[in-house]
């Protein structure tokens, strides 16, 4: 089922009074407090906010890691509020491409493995998966490294090889989570170049959760969060 705004354009990614609070034995923390969230086929989103603020929890939920405690989310028009484990996780490995913090590479396969594994558990035949994945090590511009291990690269090289493989594929949603925080600047400029293009010739929506001012510079609209709200800014 489509999700259109009044523009007529497609809602790739909503969120509707969304709300998310953690209890520790010391705390509790509200993450998001009743967040409404839109963005568009082909739009860039960033989101700035100090550590704590709510960003990692916002894209969690929109990427089926983390459930609401009240309020909705939909991603590609469709509410998968309450749904079940399963369900989120066909949601990720087919909608959904995640730029993680930390790049949860695979440390016994190479660069390129990393990169292909999702693709062929989307059933992908292998040799259009392989070319596909190189493409995209190319893309973020370490196709040399495609046959080194994680332990064998730098750490902003692993976050590329996270990067390519969030990229690989046909996904609607891209949520990267300070996918430059391992980066120079000058990688920082192109990784958000390659964002832009992405989501300009391929209708991608993305969401960018960052501390680079570098990046509001290739976004269609910038949030701030604070103490689990946003506002656009």
């Amino acid at each position: 089922m489509s999700n259109r705004d009044e523009k007529g354009d497609l809602v790739v990614a909503q969120l509707r009074a969304a709300s998310k609070t953690f209890t520790t034995n010391a705390d509790t923390v509200v993450a998001l407090d009743a967040v409404d969230f839109d963005l568009d086929s082909g739009q860039v989103a960033c989101v700035y906010g100090a550590s704590g603020s709510g960003k990692t929890t916002m894209l969690s939920v929109l990427a089926g890691i983390e459930t609401l405690d009240s309020g909705t989310v939909s991603v590609d028009g469709e509410d998968f509020t309450g749904s079940s484990e399963a369900k989120r996780a066909d949601l990720r490995l087919h909608r959904v491409g995640v730029v993680f913090q930390t790049n949860n590479l695979l440390p016994e396969f190479t660069a390129l493995e990393n990169v292909l594994l999702p693709l062929l558990v989307r059933g992908h035949r292998r040799h259009i998966a392989a070319m596909e994945a190189r493409q995209a090590l190319a893309a973020v511009g370490i196709e040399q490294l495609a046959d080194r291990l994680p332990a064998q690269m730098s750490g902003g090289q692993r976050q590329r090889v996270g990067i390519a493989r969030a990229l690989a594929g046909e996904q609607r949603l891209l949520l990267a989570d300070e996918p430059t925080g391992a980066l120079d600047s000058e990688n920082s400029k192109a990784l958000f170049e390659l964002l832009r293009h992405r989501a300009t010739t391929d209708g991608t929506a993305i969401v960018i959760a960052t501390h680079d001012p570098i990046a509001q510079d290739y976004a269609d609209a910038v949030f701030h969060m604070v103490d689990g709200k946003v506002a656009t800014r």
